[in-house]
């Protein structure tokens, strides 16, 4: 079996790679549009366009497997994307700090065997608790620039792992893909 990875994201694809899935990348190119209102049926939808853009570019010649993901941050009904700029990260991230928000990824898996095609998705959801954070150490994480590429302005693996307190649920969902799920989904 085939596996595409509809993503560019550099996490996606070392989570894919630590779980010794052997995979191609086709960055999707879709445009994002949000139509729904829940955070679960928003990332789902998202994964949905990506994997279906890609799904345009391949015939049923041969079997496969596309996997779309996307991820947002969730605070108080407030999705949280990717910050335009360091001062919306810093906003971000000291809107975060000593309190819990949620981070969710939709999965969509367009499968084609035999030339028959399927398709599916799915959500993970995680719980992620900040300390509380110091002004020096925000300003100091934002000047790295690290924010600028996240949702919600923060990478969970990186050097902001410092400020985590806990988290409830699947780690590489905050990451940005739940492996986990994934694994049992695709096998």
């Amino acid at each position: 079996m085939r596996y595409i990875l509809a993503s560019a994201s550099p996490r996606r694809r070392e989570l894919l790679t630590q779980a010794g899935l052997s995979f191609d990348v086709i960055p999707s190119s879709a445009e994002e549009k949000i139509t729904k209102t829940e955070p679960a049926e928003i990332v789902m939808e998202l994964a949905s366009g990506k994997a279906r853009d890609v799904r345009t570019r391949l015939d049923n010649t041969e079997d496969f497997t596309i996997i779309g993901a996307d991820t947002i941050v969730v605070y108080r009904d407030e999705i949280l994307g990717k910050p335009k700029d360091k001062s919306e990260a810093y906003d971000m991230l000291s809107m975060l700090a000593d309190r819990t928000h949620q981070v969710y990824t939709g999965v969509a898996l367009i499968e084609v065997r035999q030339g028959r095609e399927t398709f599916r998705t799915f959500y993970e959801k995680t719980d992620v608790t900040l300390y509380p954070v110091v002004r020096e150490d925000l300003q100091a994480y934002v000047e790295s620039g690290d924010p600028l590429d996240k949702a919600g302005a923060y990478g969970i693996q990186g050097a902001f792992a410092i400020h985590i307190k806990c988290i409830c649920g699947d780690y590489n969902n905050v990451v940005g893909l739940p492996l986990g799920r994934l694994y049992h989904e695709l096998f």
